[in-house]
């Protein structure tokens, strides 16, 4: 089946549920045994759900893998990576601009609890051998392209080192989605995705989902996530399974959307640089055309006026547009990373990193475009 039919169809049987179309929501604690060690597929709710199974399927089918697993959030998925692959004394090796919850679990919590870790700017293939011959990591975080400024990694070349040297690959496919970019298929070891963005594509949902490429990491995996009880609830399950029936659908306005508004947003005044991997000016642009399907819904920009104060101004003066924490949704959404996503970084970080006062992130919605355009460009007017 092709990616769209295969999001609608693939991993449920209307006939195991009394032929209803869409998936029952199982909304249940516990399932009834007959005897002592009857072998049920489902027991109790923290081990496994009907509901929850079907969205692990899908998303396994999608991203090409052998196992999927839904967690209660985002950040209970990279948790459960990180605590399946790492022990104390371990390295990881992760991209610099990395998502700032994901850097602040690392910083906050990993470092503390014994992990070496090592962020890396991993978009020059020249410096990641040296990296691993260095550090020995074994776990090689990526993400691609990344949050905010839409950098890019070469995932199989990276993959094919990072094996070589006996490391395990894990890989943030959040912005890209299943239907852009299967990192599986280039040779990444465990997919992670924020299903509270575009997989449910709604900003109604809490959730994170992981992939992993083979059975032994998977089990691994498993068990770590029902000791550790970070699981999906039913209702969420039902919403995410929902929203990936029409992912492609969305990705598709998204995508055309964004290139325009990314395309638009190069001659204006108040603007002094657009990331955006569509554009031939991207460092990266080249690359995105050989791993990726398409170049995402996220377009971000450096203002001219590199203050707070400007990106407050272009903030307060939007009118459809909201200023929120997160993306993906069918909204179009802005975002002050420096204040909101990476606000857990320190100012000499975000600066080496280029996640500046003057930044904002837009997430391009579904709405027509030229009233996306319209309030984004007087919004920025505003300026100057």
């Amino acid at each position: 089946m092709k990616f769209a039919t295969e999001a609608i169809h693939s991993s449920y049987d209307p006939d195991d549920h009394n032929r209803a179309i869409m998936p029952p929501i199982y909304q249940n604690s516990m399932f009834a045994l007959k005897e002592i060690g009857e072998n049920t597929p489902f027991r109790y709710a923290r081990v496994s759900n009907p509901t929850r199974q079907v969205l692990e399927d899908t998303m396994a089918a999608l991203e090409k893998g052998h196992s999927g697993m839904a967690f209660a959030s985002g950040m209970g998925g990279i948790d459960c990576i990180w605590r399946t692959i790492l022990k104390p004394g371990d390295t990881i090796l992760a991209v610099q601009d990395i998502y700032g919850g994901a850097y602040d679990l690392l910083v906050d919590v990993y470092a503390h609890w014994g992990i070496q870790v090592v962020f890396a700017n991993l978009t020059e293939l020249s410096q990641v051998e040296p990296l691993l011959q260095q550090h020995k990591p074994a776990l090689v975080w990526l993400e691609s392209p990344s949050n905010p400024l839409l950098r890019l990694v070469d995932i199989q070349a990276i993959c094919t080192l990072a094996h070589q040297y006996g490391a395990s690959v894990g890989f943030d496919n959040t912005f890209a989605t299943p239907y852009l970019q299967q990192p599986i298929t280039l040779g990444v070891d465990v997919v992670f995705h924020s299903a509270t963005k575009y997989l449910c594509g709604h900003s109604d949902v809490t959730m994170g989902i992981v992939v992993v490429k083979d059975a032994a990491l998977a089990k691994r995996m498993r068990n770590m996530q029902i000791m550790t009880g970070s699981i999906a609830a039913p209702m969420d399950c039902a919403f995410v399974l929902r929203g990936i029936k029409t992912l492609s659908v969305r990705m598709d306005r998204h995508l055309l959307n964004a290139q325009i508004i990314a395309e638009r947003l190069q001659t204006h005044a108040a603007v002094e640089k657009v990331f955006y991997p569509g554009l031939p000016t991207h460092e990266h642009h080249a690359l995105a055309q050989t791993q990726m399907n398409g170049f995402g819904g996220v377009v971000s920009v450096y203002l001219k006026n590199n203050t707070r104060e400007a990106s407050n101004q272009v903030i307060k003066a939007l009118d459809m547009l909201l200023m929120a924490p997160s993306l993906g949704g069918v909204e179009s959404l802005v975002n002050h990373s420096a204040s909101q996503s990476h606000s857990g970084m320190s100012t000499e970080v975000k600066d080496a990193l280029g996640i500046r006062e003057g930044l904002l992130r837009f997430s391009i919605g579904i709405e027509d475009v030229e009233d996306i355009w319209n309030d984004i460009q007087q919004a920025l007017n505003a300026t100057l």
